[in-house]
């Protein structure tokens, strides 16, 4: 799981916004490479609806890093889960079984897979489905909005395996959880 959020964990200001949260040349980079690795994205209707222009709009391909970007996320196979598209676009095909199942058809491809849209996300972490949590920490405080993490579930023990500050301020953070088997 892949998202921007604010110092004091919102991925949404109040009234859902995201424009709080801008991106740097650098950390675009970073993002392409973390993307260019996966093989396969799960996403919510609004995320999907967000990134499509990405696979339709020859616009997006006016600067060498947004065509960059556009190459490597319009070849990404993606699982969109909706109540009300009956259709989608691009290189994405609408949900057709459990969150658990479209993961691990996903995730036998051998590479990762990421998970974005926030009722989305919330609703793999509350199955156990997330083993890593990659947050790009803006230098912002939301005061509320919608949490990276779900307020209903933990606690759960994470290890920061990976950290990084760009020159915009804004920290990467990379974090394993931590699963205690029996016994």
């Amino acid at each position: 799981m892949s998202m921007g959020v604010s110092a004091d964990g919102y991925i949404t200001d109040r009234n859902g916004g995201i424009d709080w949260g801008g991106s740097s040349a650098e950390q675009s980079l970073f993002s392409l490479e973390q993307v260019g690795e996966l093989g396969g994205y799960l996403l919510g209707r609004r995320l999907y609806e967000m990134m499509l222009v990405f696979e339709t709009d020859p616009a997006m391909r006016e600067t060498e890093a947004n065509a960059a970007f556009a190459d490597v996320w319009t070849a990404l196979p993606k699982v969109v889960f909706s109540r009300t598209l009956t259709a989608v676009q691009g290189n994405a095909r609408l949900a057709t079984r459990s969150l658990d199942e479209e993961a691990h058809e996903l995730a036998a491809s051998g590479r990762d897979v990421s998970i974005g849209g926030a009722e989305l996300a919330a609703q793999a972490i509350r199955r156990d489905l997330v083993d890593e949590f990659r947050l790009f920490r803006h230098p912002i405080l939301l005061g509320g909005g919608t949490p990276y993490f779900p307020t209903d579930v933990g606690p759960f023990e994470l290890e920061l395996i990976d950290t990084r500050t760009f020159a915009s301020r804004v920290v990467y953070e990379r974090y394993r959880r931590v699963r205690v088997g029996p016994g």
